[in-house]
């Protein structure tokens, strides 16, 4: 079993921003914080979707408030 380098890491966490970028612009254009998507990333990422779906969403609502 091979070590873990610091390339490694760099390169995993790169691929890891890389593909949680677009999904923070997308709850961002629905009027929320970008920091939902912590919510996404926990074990109990079903609730959080159901939360985020059914909650009033301030793009469509009209309120910014987020």
């Amino acid at each position: 079993m091979s070590d873990i380098t610091f390339e490694d890491l760099l390169v995993a966490v790169a691929a890891f921003a890389l593909m949680i970028y677009p999904f923070v612009r997308i709850i961002r254009r629905t009027g929320r914080s970008g920091w939902w998507i912590l919510a996404f990333m926990s074990p109990l990422s079903l609730i959080a979707l159901y939360v985020f779906a059914f909650v009033r969403w301030p793009a469509i609502d009209g309120d910014r408030r987020s």
